[in-house]
């Protein structure tokens, strides 16, 4: 599959380079593509959420009332989940909510999220380029050069490059990520993937083995 190669204003530079069936064209795999995106998300939580259960309330355990005779239900301590201000029962524990999922399935997953995003054409590729300091408005004006101004959109990188990072870290709607860091989740988040053309080496190299 060819596709032009677009200059930081927009216009085709009457390049086209050829993107992998093997990437970006394969047959979807939407039970992979919900394995890596579930993952995903759970590896975002903190995990740190906690309540006090009876044992850890602060207060007396002195007996509040007579066992008999009060024509109400028996209560023994003042911590019981079922007074105002006792403990809470089976409250939230501090947990890990990291799960496992074989690098195949990932990259099958990444693939699959990549021909979507071809199906829709929602993915340009653009010469590589470089700011020599962070400017997010020479950032603002490639994406509008683009018709991705008002859009969310992903910017992959070949390599690390600290001045675009820092150019786009500002801007809501817009990412910036180097071919390593590209997630399932990432890619189907955005409404348009922007693809430098030192990127796509690498794209293809991790996800073919």
């Amino acid at each position: 599959m060819k596709v032009a190669v677009l200059d930081i204003k927009g216009k085709e530079t009457g390049r086209k380079v050829e993107l992998s069936d093997d990437v970006f064209a394969i047959e979807p795999n939407n039970h992979a593509v919900y394995l890596d995106v579930k993952q995903y998300l759970a590896h975002q939580r903190q995990g740190t959420h906690k309540s006090k259960e009876r044992a850890e309330i602060a207060g007396s355990t002195r007996k509040i009332k007579k066992q008999k005779g009060t024509g109400t239900a028996r209560a023994g301590s003042i911590k019981s989940p079922i007074f105002r201000g006792g403990g809470r029962i089976f409250g939230p524990r501090p947990r890990d909510y990291k799960q496992k999922l074989n690098k195949n399935v990932k990259r099958l997953a990444r693939r699959s999220a990549l021909t979507l995003k071809s199906k829709e054409n929602a993915i340009v590729v653009v010469e590589d380029f470089n700011f020599e300091a962070p400017k997010t408005k020479e950032f603002k004006q490639i994406l509008k050069s683009l018709g991705l101004e008002n859009k969310k959109s992903l910017i992959v990188l070949g390599d690390s490059n600290n001045n675009v990072y820092l150019s786009s870290r500002n801007l809501q709607r817009s990412e910036v990520v180097t071919n390593s860091e590209l997630s399932t989740y990432k890619i189907l988040n955005a409404n348009n993937l922007v693809l430098l053309e030192g990127s796509l080496e690498g794209i293809e190299s991790n996800l073919i083995k």
